[in-house]
């Protein structure tokens, strides 16, 4: 699949997530297999451009091609502008968030709340397409809720301003992340439109992946919080849907080595108290299917220097590969 002159190989893209898709996630779900991964979304508003978290957000240097760059907003001159912006500093897809369910986000008209006015939704994406040279991508979900499904209707009108692929998350706004996603209407938009869809919700293995992308007739593939703490699950996929076999899952020890490069990776990109702050969700997430994962939380949480956060998740890890991670707990 093709967006632009960028060829997305293998169709298994890393979704955005705020407060998680960061520039060393990021580069860790393309080094394990994700054939594409947007960032956390940038706000449109362009007096907020220059604080750290932005400037942050907006620091795309290193990062192998393609760089895709999630904006949101609800003023279309203003999330044009901020497209051009990004591009200016690294990006190279635009993808727009009409997505994101959150209460705060949505209050303020942006995210999945435009959903909600189908005019507004066409003058944005005719702003943001005009805008740039580089494709433009959309996430949305099916609806704003369960009585007003429309992401058929977004999705034409995404196809006609000129949206170069569109991702579906499979519930409406209302239902956040409860039950089942829809599958079914992501096969509708799919099949309304003749640009790459890709499908979201609820992948979490390389069976279900292959299920999704049968029953939808998706291009590709769109996990999210599956990704956490499992990075290699992108490889996990690729893998089955190229040759229809599993792969054996990574051993505590390897889990171990891909653990401690991520966080060599955050505290080089955001200093080593900030970073050691943000590694301890990622630390909880990778250890979480773990009995041992509430005392492991408990001592890692503890730890006030890089090195000592390192040294605790390298005993905790090499625990698990000795067989001995009660021991560990009982210590703990």
């Amino acid at each position: 699949m093709r967006l632009g002159p960028y060829l997305i190989d293998p169709p298994v893209v890393l979704a955005p997530m705020a407060g998680v898709t960061d520039k060393p996630f990021r580069q860790l779900c393309k080094r394990l297999g994700a054939g594409l991964a947007v960032s956390e979304m940038t706000i449109s508003d362009p007096r907020l451009w220059t604080t750290r978290k932005s400037r942050q957000r907006m620091d795309h240097v290193g990062e192998p091609d393609p760089v895709s760059v999630q904006i949101a907003g609800h003023d279309p001159q203003m999330l044009a502008e901020a497209a051009r912006y990004n591009v200016d500093h690294g990006a190279q897809l635009i993808d727009i968030n009409m997505g994101c369910p959150a209460k705060k986000v949505c209050n303020v008209w942006s995210g999945s709340a435009l959903l909600q006015d189908e005019a507004l939704v066409a003058r944005i994406l005719d702003a943001v397409v005009r805008a740039v040279e580089v494709p433009v991508t959309l996430k949305i979900r099916t609806g704003w809720n369960r009585d007003n499904r429309n992401g058929v209707a977004i999705a034409k009108i995404a196809e006609a301003a000129g949206i170069a692929a569109l991702a579906v998350h499979g519930r409406t706004r209302a239902d956040h992340y409860e039950g089942e996603a829809e599958y079914d209407t992501i096969a509708a938009i799919k099949a309304a439109i003749g640009i790459p869809v890709f499908a979201n919700g609820d992948i979490d293995s390389p069976q279900r992946a292959r299920h999704v992308l049968d029953h939808t007739a998706a291009d590709a593939v769109m996990i999210g919080r599956a990704a956490q703490g499992r990075p290699w699950i992108f490889g996990e996929i690729a893998h089955f849907l190229r040759t229809g076999e599993t792969i054996e899952p990574p051993s505590p020890r390897d889990v171990r080595d891909i653990l401690l490069g991520h966080l060599d990776a955050l505290y080089a990109f955001y200093g080593e108290q900030q970073g050691l702050r943000i590694a301890r969700k990622h630390l909880g997430w990778y250890a979480k299917d773990r009995p041992e994962n509430v005392a492991f939380r408990a001592v890692a949480n503890r730890a006030e220097t890089a090195v000592d956060q390192q040294r605790l998740t390298r005993d905790y890890f090499d625990a698990l590969q000795a067989g001995v991670a009660g021991q560990f707990a009982a210590a703990a």
